[in-house]
């Protein structure tokens, strides 16, 4: 099997060095790339070196304002990348005003974004299955309310309610193209694959099941990036014997 990264795993490396942190990742085996931030850089030179590296970017995680700022430029951006999947990687909603003004903009920034064959997702964390004080709802809403594609992060789904994502991946099936896979310990802390508490090896079946693309966000930077990437990729690996 075929799996990515989100390049917010190597950070330590990304910021100084964002073809080599590329070509570290490739090296190790991984296949797809989730950008977080290009750090200047032109897509067109991003792509040269995807190419080069025989890498695909499987998405990226852009901010809403990134994207409001200039729908136009986001579009010539991802396009010339080769991207087809704009993720929001998380956005201030801890109220019902907040997720009625965030509802409102994705709602009318989506088909935008869909005539020039660019998909928009959103990315949850733990707060997102948890109640605001107001009793909100937040990820919810998201999926009523509108047309996002829904990235589910298993290890922040794991950390807010205490239970494999299972339920959740396949419930939203038809919502979802790619899975974050995560673990860590229950509290919030992060771990590399295998290292933590969270019911991995179902939510690594799951995905395999649905048939989702699966992409490692490994956080602790412990004892740097691409050595907890490595340990990742074998983890995966291991799970196909």
């Amino acid at each position: 099997m075929d799996y990515g990264i989100q390049m917010y795993s190597v950070r330590d490396l990304t910021g100084r060095d964002l073809r080599g942190a590329l070509k570290a990742v490739a090296d190790i085996g991984y296949k797809y790339v989730e950008f977080a931030g290009f750090f200047g850089f032109a897509a067109k030179e991003i792509k040269g070196w995807l190419d080069e590296l025989g890498l695909v970017v499987s998405g990226t995680h852009t901010g809403l304002r990134d994207i409001e700022n200039d729908v136009d430029a986001a579009i010539e951006y991802h396009k010339a990348l080769g991207n087809s999947r704009i993720i929001i990687p998380g956005h201030d909603l801890n109220n019902q005003q907040k997720l009625d003004a965030f509802v409102e903009k994705v709602n009318k920034i989506q088909p935008v974004l869909e005539k020039a064959g660019i998909s928009l997702g959103f990315h949850n964390h733990s707060g997102e299955f948890l109640p605001n004080k107001d009793g909100s709802m937040i990820h919810e809403q998201l999926v009523y309310r509108t047309n996002l594609r829904i990235e589910i992060d298993t290890f922040w789904y794991y950390n807010a309610t205490g239970i494999s994502s299972r339920g959740i991946l396949e419930r939203l099936k038809d919502r979802i193209d790619c899975v974050h896979i995560k673990d860590g310990l229950r509290g919030g802390e992060g771990k590399p694959l295998g290292y933590g508490t969270a019911p991995l090896r179902d939510a690594y079946q799951c995905s395999k099941e649905l048939g989702k693309l699966m992409i490692v966000e490994s956080e602790s930077l412990r004892p740097d990036g691409v050595t907890e990437a490595k340990l990742c990729y074998d983890w995966l690996k291991a799970q196909e014997k």
